[in-house]
């Protein structure tokens, strides 16, 4: 007897680790519409999250390839496309952008791993100025606390890089005092249709209390492994079935859309959980 469950717990084993091995290599295309009577003409974009200098394919050429095939207008980037590890070779997710910027505009949002690598050069040395300054040799400005308009489309675009001691910490969401995200970003634009990229999404009722109309995130990585009905197992924070794993979500007239992200770091799990590229398209309200 306790030979066969021996062996009927090797069987399970051997099935999540192909499982993970699977979907650690593999993407999945998610499609949203979303009409405003703000757009003024449609826009799509593609996001991308949390890639973690992962390449699918030699230089990334199938995601290359499933962007192109969907031709956005615009390329939105929710953070994390590299890593904060000792060690860590960025240059696959720098030609990867290269090769984005080549062909669409990218709006880069700052995700905690840009922010942790620029804050302790100690740590990491100069990888933050070296990746930067790729970044804007293929004319990609990071958006740090600041807009850009889309005036074709009556379109903002704005990235927040939030405090990253106090609101990605672990076990504990600290709140977020009411002015605060005013204070480093100003006013949200009501008369155009303001797209706030927030790489955290546990702040979602602040995002749209500051007036965001889409906000897009990652971060979670779909919880690592999704479960039926319960959905996405553990958060960056270590809390079980967070609320916001991945999917569209909804606070008032606001909407996030969360990506699951493409890559993984330090514990490489996705189990039922494959990487996810975004394809975005905005309409006017007919």
């Amino acid at each position: 007897m306790l030979q066969i469950i021996s062996i009927v717990i090797l069987i399970f084993i051997c099935f999540f680790l192909l499982i993970m091995f699977i979907d650690c290599n593999r993407f999945i295309t998610t499609v949203y519409e979303i009409e405003s009577k703000k757009i003024s003409r449609e826009f799509t974009f593609v996001l991308l999250s949390d890639l973690h200098n992962k390449s699918f394919g030699k230089q990334n050429e199938r995601l290359l390839k499933a962007i192109d095939k969907l031709s956005p207008d615009a390329v939105i980037t929710a953070g994390d496309i590299i890593t904060a590890q000792r060690g860590e070779k960025y240059m696959i997710a720098a030609a990867f952008m290269e090769q984005l910027a080549a062909k669409y505009p990218v709006y880069y949002g700052m995700g905690n791993h840009e922010h942790c690598v620029g804050e302790e050069p100690e740590r990491f040395g100069d990888i933050y100025e070296k990746y930067m300054e790729i970044l804007y040799k293929a004319g990609i400005e990071p958006l740090i606390n600041e807009n850009v308009s889309l005036p074709s489309a009556n379109i903002k675009v704005c990235g927040l890089q939030m405090d990253r001691q106090r609101y990605y910490g672990k076990f504990v969401k600290k709140a977020m005092p009411e002015n605060y995200l005013r204070d480093i970003l100003g006013n949200a634009d009501r008369d155009s249709f303001q797209i706030l990229i927030a790489h955290n999404p546990d702040y979602f009722e602040d995002y749209a209390k500051w007036g965001a109309d889409l906000v897009v995130s990652g971060h979670v990585h779909g919880g690592l492994m999704q479960l039926p009905v319960l959905g996405g197992v553990i958060s960056p924070r270590l809390t079980l079935f967070p609320k916001y794993d991945g999917g569209r979500f909804e606070c008032g007239t606001s909407i996030m859309l969360l990506s699951r992200g493409l890559g993984t770091h330090t514990l490489p799990i996705r189990i039922f959980n494959p990487g996810e590229l975004v394809f975005v398209r905005l309409r006017p309200h007919s």
